[in-house]
């Protein structure tokens, strides 16, 4: 019981607005099969301020995550498939999560030994950090493709074989 409260608490310090936003970006592009979308395109889908999405997109484009095609039918795409990208690979560029290596209060007698608080609150993060590594990009859309549930995206999913959800 400890540990689930445990995550929970921690999830909401490793998610941040802006890496949730460049998840359900990604997850959105993923979903499109290489067609380009524009910043209010996804903004409009994911229901994410576009202002602040155009950030976002840009840091991604920074990191290489995607790439912005210009002129008409232009817009963003991933620049790997879903199924080689991992929700950890997103985080991580946007805003890597930091493990507890040492004392966050400075301690000294603790010196890199963590008191068990603190070693709990790691494995936490150390479970979030598996579970996000292990969680493909394309896993998450193939699910939304399957339930029709994509972060109350608005339009249609390309369902398994291609077509429409």
């Amino acid at each position: 019981m400890l540990i689930s409260y445990m995550l929970a608490i921690i999830l909401l310090m490793v998610i941040s607005h802006t890496v949730e936003y460049a998840l359900r970006s990604v997850v959105w592009l993923a979903s499109q099969a290489g067609q380009p979308q524009t910043v209010q395109q996804i903004a409009e889908a994911m229901h994410v301020p576009s202002n602040y999405l155009a950030k976002v997109m840009n840091s991604l484009k920074r990191t290489g995550l995607v790439e912005a095609r210009r002129g008409l039918g232009g817009g963003y795409v991933l620049t790997q498939a879903g199924d080689k990208l991992t929700v950890l690979d997103v985080v991580n560029t946007i805003d890597p999560i930091e493990r507890i290596t040492g004392c966050p209060l400075g301690l000294t007698p603790h010196g890199v030994n963590l008191c068990p608080l603190h070693r709990r609150l790691d494995e936490a993060i150390g479970l979030i950090e598996e579970a996000f590594r292990k969680t493909k990009i394309a896993d998450l859309v193939a699910e939304a493709a399957e339930t029709g549930l994509l972060c109350g995206a608005k339009g249609k999913l390309p369902d398994k074989r291609g077509g429409e959800a």
